[in-house]
């Protein structure tokens, strides 16, 4: 039940009452309606930090691999692979697109198998297949060759934040979403680090076999190893975990249902609600989230597959371009950690943290394009990390704020056609010819930044507006008497009680 008072107050997971607890259930694992649950609050720490151990650890540990495997193309530009594979022209460029191609053919088709099949599995399998097209790619000695591997690694990596979406959806209530979100992000630097820290001992090497495949083998075989180990650890849903007794279980679920944005265990019976699709496409809050991810990804696409050449560029060799791009990794994650929590703990601060971030990769890319220093450039390039925190705060967003599963689920998928549309664009502003500065491509970086902090606000206004009509048609529910509100598949729009986080 959501009183007047809960849509800017949630209820506290300390100790679920009858009241909160009273649904329609068709669920044999679902709460019983009108049975009392009581907790104490320990025991509801306990309950989630279990749940962390279990879950978010699974998230970071697949997102670090997500993140070396799909970026070992920009390690190994500076290893040999142009020349190894004899890339002429902007064939390179297209080599960091055609990732986004395969992305882009399975993000919606995907989203759909997310509803339909057991997550956990579906995901573990996946990783294993796209860990075994890494390793495969080491046998590459050609441009064709690397593209076919690229396209493929693509198209099996876009199952990943899709399911990340759902499965912070399903376990988390809404004030907790954004940390956690923050937290399985993380994994984009600590993967850097761990890759650079990898790359640059077997830089040192002297075999036979070319260091950029043996990237490749090592890293592939990795996730080949964690896929088939994920299948075991992580559940498909919070009613058949092993890790939560009975009762544990039906406080977890009842939790997200009172304090979340939709029951999605079990989803509908994975059927896709095309009610909810229409919904989403017709929302105004799902373009300016697209437009914001779109513009964003540009400037990552290029900085992700090009940095290592931009950052050798201002006159370092290719071991020190390895090593300096850790303290890259450590101020992005540093970033992502600290905004995810600010987020969590501050209810309506976060479309001004996704602006708040992008104003100093603003001022890098100026500094990059005016500057010739290699020490002040590189300063640029630092103040460039703190972008990366803008994603999970996107995120965060399509989380907390649209309700429905299949309008929650679309909106993720339409926001990674704009994160691919993005990052298929973007290595293409980083021509051949204008290295090693890149004028065009930095021109692109401080363009898009700057627009996305303007989207963002604009976003934020459309929020503030939405909430004041909710208020006034709060102060006009009679809400005795009302018991049935979170069980319901419904969408935001539908709930006229709901409120939107900023």
């Amino acid at each position: 039940m959501l009183h007047a008072s809960t849509a800017n107050e949630p209820e506290k997971q300390g100790t679920l009452t009858k009241e909160t607890c009273s649904e329609t259930s068709t669920s044999p694992h679902d709460v019983i309606p009108g049975e009392v649950y009581e907790i104490d609050p320990a025991m509801a720490k306990r309950i989630v930090r279990k749940i962390d151990q279990r879950i978010l650890i699974c998230c970071l540990i697949i997102y670090t691999l997500n993140f070396i495997d799909k970026t070992l193309l920009g390690y190994s530009a500076i290893f040999g692979i142009i020349q190894s594979t004899h890339l002429v022209g902007d064939q390179y460029s297209w080599l960091s697109s055609i990732f986004y191609f395969g992305y882009l053919l399975w993000e919606y088709p995907t989203t759909i198998l997310i509803q339909k099949l057991p997550v956990g599995k579906y995901l573990s399998c996946t990783v294993t297949l796209w860990g075994a097209i890494v390793a495969a790619s080491a046998a590459s000695n050609n441009f064709g060759a690397v593209a076919a591997t690229r396209f493929l690694l693509g198209f099996l990596e876009a199952t990943t934040v899709p399911s990340f979406v759902y499965i912070i959806s399903q376990w988390y209530t809404r004030d907790e979403a954004p940390a956690r979100t923050g937290f399985w992000f993380v994994g984009t630097d600590v993967g850097s680090i761990i890759a650079a820290l990898i790359i640059y001992g077997l830089g040192h090497s002297h075999g036979t076999l070319d260091t950029w495949r043996l990237m490749f083998i090592i890293f592939g075989c990795l996730t080949f190893v964690w896929g088939i180990a994920m299948y075991f650890i992580l559940p498909d849903t919070i009613a058949s975990c092993s890790f939560l007794t009975p009762d544990e279980k039906k406080f977890a679920q009842s939790r997200v249902r009172v304090d979340g944005t939709g029951n999605l265990d079990p989803l509908m019976n994975g059927n896709v609600d095309w009610a909810q699709v229409r919904e989403a496409l017709m929302d105004p809050k799902t373009w300016f989230l697209f437009a914001s991810y779109f513009l964003t990804q540009i400037s990552n696409g290029g900085l992700q597959n090009f940095g290592s050449l931009v950052v050798g560029g201002f006159g370092f060799s290719s071991l020190d371009t390895v090593l300096f791009g850790i303290p890259a990794s450590f101020i992005a994650g540093v970033t992502i950690w600290s905004s995810g929590i600010i987020a969590g703990r501050f209810t309506n601060i976060t479309t001004y943290l996704i602006a708040g971030v992008l104003v100093p990769p603003v001022a890098g890319a100026a500094i990059i394009y005016t500057q010739n220093g290699r020490g002040v450039r590189l300063f640029g390039y630092y103040l460039l990390q703190t972008a990366y925190a803008s994603n999970p705060l996107a995120l965060s967003l399509v989380a907390t704020n649209f309700k429905g599963s299949t309008k929650k689920m679309t909106v993720t998928a339409l926001l990674f056609i704009g994160y691919c549309a993005g990052n298929i664009s973007g290595p293409h502003f980083f021509i051949t010819k204008e290295a090693p500065r890149y004028a065009t491509g930095f021109r692109a970086v401080f363009s898009t930044f700057a627009l996305a902090i303007v989207v963002t606000l604009l976003l934020r206004a459309y929020l503030v507006w939405k909430n004041s009509k909710s208020v006034q048609q709060l102060a006009n529910i009679d809400f005795v008497g009302v018991t049935n509100v979170v069980e319901e598949d419904i969408t935001d729009w539908e709930s006229k009680e709901f409120i939107y986080r900023l």
